[in-house]
């Protein structure tokens, strides 16, 4: 799926009002990740809201070396982004980063998904190109059971019964600084 794919996927129609966008980035591209956030309409807080330290799944206490350009990477970083108000914060004692054995390919850690419950409570939660089906949130994604919703450039078809999740936004709706979108 290309960048542009991904920016058209209306995520909007899932988005309330007033929600936190925790999404995981590739580090060779930054800019790209930035053009995502922009094109679902929300605003950066930070690229590093989570760092996930690798480590081995069989020996816990020695990191794993991925691909690297300059140096051999073993963290990826997930950020922050808001749209519209900030939702109230639960505890203020969640730490950045943690240290996980590394899965396969693509999937994240449950760690994440606890962190982000203990950091916002009991708020609507949907993970999008989810590997698994997780307690308390929709997920949507080609190698999960069940989801919720399926995505599609431009328009987002309920399929699970979420009533609630949808705003009825237009095809084009406009961005986080009330522009309209281009097409």
């Amino acid at each position: 799926m290309s960048v542009l794919d991904i920016c058209r996927l209306p995520a909007w129609d899932l988005a309330d009002e007033n929600c936190l966008l925790a999404m995981w980035w590739v580090p060779t591209q930054p800019l790209e990740a930035l053009k995502v956030v922009e094109a679902w309409g929300f605003r950066l807080m930070t690229m590093k809201g989570f760092t996930w330290i690798k480590c081995g799944s069989r020996q816990p206490d020695k990191l794993v070396m991925g691909m690297g350009h300059m140096t051999r990477a073993n963290s990826e970083d997930c950020l922050f982004a808001v749209k519209g108000k900030l939702p109230t914060r639960i505890n203020a004692g969640i730490v950045q980063s943690f240290t996980a054995p590394r899965l396969e390919h693509s999937r994240k850690p449950d760690v994440v998904r606890e962190k982000l419950v203990q950091l916002l409570g009991d708020v609507s939660r949907i993970e999008l190109f989810a590997r698994q089906s997780s307690h308390g949130f929709d997920v949507w994604g080609n190698q999960c059971e069940d989801p919720a919703v399926q995505l599609h450039p431009g328009y987002a078809l309920d399929i699970g019964g979420l009533t609630n999740a949808f705003s009825n936004a237009p095809l084009s709706p406009t961005d986080n600084q009330g522009q309209e979108r281009a097409a």
